[in-house]
């Protein structure tokens, strides 16, 4: 696959999970993929850059950095977070909700903001502004849940965020299209924890039962997602929320009949 050819990619939170799934994927189809992220990726795709998302700084650094050894931006895939922790709107505590806040949903607004300098960017190759900026959400932009309040809160901004930055493109006719991916269960690092206190493969199974399809996700299967709305396959796709949680979201599957003790 080349259809990617030329073009240069940022993957923030490229080090694991479903970021060093979308880098490969990025990578094989031909992009120059930055892997951007706070830990060092062990078998990293394409070039590290050491990044904090949470940084204004930083991320100034991260753009200037790219624009001169590859001097353009074409692709940002702003997918760091942080689960934060099972906390509800009584126990969460006020530095827990800044934290969690700051990565995944400020990290996402400033990605946005200098995914569009960087892809505004013009020179030999690249004639015109133009772009894609995947933001990965989660099924908990889309349903509200009881807890934990500070990943669910964050995951809804990033929901309607990605449609405010892609009506502004449209309006400033950069051709940059905005897009946010809403995962359901994917076995990625973020569910160690719950391994480690239940076992992998019991845990896996059990939130399997919790999608209609049957069972989590593995991180290249969102990571082809990625990779299509990073494409020239999506191209009339912009402020699009899509979902990929197995049928998590679609509603109550049909139950057996209720009969009376």
């Amino acid at each position: 696959m080349s259809e990617l050819s030329g073009q240069v990619a940022i993957v923030t939170g490229g080090a694991s999970g479903i970021g060093a799934a979308s880098a490969e994927l990025l990578k094989a189809a031909g992009a120059t993929v930055i892997v951007a992220d706070i830990q060092e990726a062990k078998a990293a795709v394409g070039r590290f850059v050491p990044h904090d998302v949470t940084s204004e700084d930083s991320w100034q650094a991260l753009l200037a950095d790219v624009l001169k050894s590859a001097g353009r931006l074409d692709i940002m895939v702003n997918n760091a977070g942080v689960s934060g922790g099972s906390g509800t709107i009584e126990d969460t505590t006020v530095e827990n909700w800044r934290k969690v806040e700051a990565i995944n949903s400020e990290g996402v607004f400033l990605g946005c903001k200098y995914a569009i300098e960087g892809m505004k960017k013009t020179g030999s190759g690249k004639a015109a502004s133009k772009g894609s900026i995947v933001n990965v959400s989660s099924i908990a932009g889309l349903i509200g849940s009881a807890g934990p309040i500070a990943y669910t809160a964050s995951k809804g901004a990033v929901r309607l965020l990605s449609k405010s930055v892609a009506l502004h493109c449209a309006e400033q006719k950069y051709d940059i299209r905005c897009n946010s991916v809403h995962p359901g269960g994917v076995d990625t690092p973020i569910f160690d924890p719950l391994w480690q206190m239940v076992g992998r493969e019991r845990g896996k199974a059990f939130l399997g039962t919790r999608h209609p399809i049957g069972r989590m996700a593995e991180a290249s299967e969102i990571g082809e997602v990625v990779l299509w709305l990073a494409s020239a396959r999506s191209s009339f796709v912009s402020g699009a929320e899509i979902a990929a949680d197995g049928g998590l979201t679609s509603g109550l599957m049909r139950r057996a009949p209720f009969v009376a003790p």
